[in-house]
């Protein structure tokens, strides 16, 4: 049995709320379950330097922890003088994630960044960023679009996130804290609407998993992604 009493295919709920942030040109406050985050998409004029003269566009992301988003409060990164390889690691799988499925030369040469503010943690933050980025980056495109700063939406198709483990020895999808703390397998999987894999991030916390396993994983995310895409349709309709 899980702690949450969900089924092993079962996600936790989840909702998905546009134009939260009043100055951003695009938001969406994503939840799964008790994990919440705030995503901001904001256009800059101005693309990176090393494609100024190519005709094309950027989309990057920032992600960060409030110091309360966890039981107890953990040191702001700015005063460490640099995030952590850990912050690191989940903004460039957020900014590789919707690069993806944009057609960046659409955009022009600008850039548009995408900040993944963590509120409240309680497991798969980086799946619930990806997941809300997709929807901030969308209002951002359709508010450049109402006012002819891009003549087409640059997104090709939806993108999303979720994660898959091994606890106690059964294949469930979307763990919270409770069970990714005692997982003994541990995966993240972002793909998008047309069903292609954008990332597989895996890890056996304690024995290997088999091939079988793995593939029992995947069809969760497979399972879960659908879902996730038709509630960021529906958010963005």
């Amino acid at each position: 049995m899980r702690p949450s009493n969900r089924a092993p295919d079962e996600l936790r709920p989840v909702t998905l709320e546009r134009g939260v942030a009043r100055y951003a040109e695009g938001s969406c406050l994503v939840s799964f379950g008790n994990t919440k985050v705030i995503c901001t998409a904001s256009l800059e004029e101005k693309g990176p330097p090393w494609l100024r003269g190519t005709g094309r566009g950027w989309v990057t992301a920032e992600y960060s922890m409030l110091p309360r988003a966890t039981h107890e409060r953990t040191r702001r990164e700015v005063n460490s003088g640099k995030p952590s390889g850990r912050t690191q690691e989940i903004q460039r799988l957020i900014g590789r994630s919707l690069r993806a499925v944009v057609n960046l030369p659409a955009i022009g040469e600008k850039q548009i960044v995408v900040d993944c503010d963590v509120i409240q943690a309680d497991g798969g933050t980086r799946t619930a960023s990806i997941t809300g980025a997709w929807v901030a980056l969308h209002e951002c495109f359709t508010w450049m679009q109402n006012r002819s700063i891009i003549s087409i939406n640059p997104l090709r198709e939806p993108v999303a996130a979720i994660s898959c483990g091994i606890y106690k020895g059964q294949p469930v999808l979307d763990l919270d804290y409770a069970e990714d703390s005692a997982a003994e397998t541990d995966a993240n999987f972002v793909m998008t609407g047309s069903g292609g894999i954008v990332e597989v991030q895996g890890t056996a916390e304690g024995k290997p998993f088999s091939e079988e396993e793995f593939l029992s994983l995947l069809r969760l995310a497979k399972a879960g992604v659908t879902q996730l895409v038709d509630l960021q349709k529906k958010a963005v309709a």
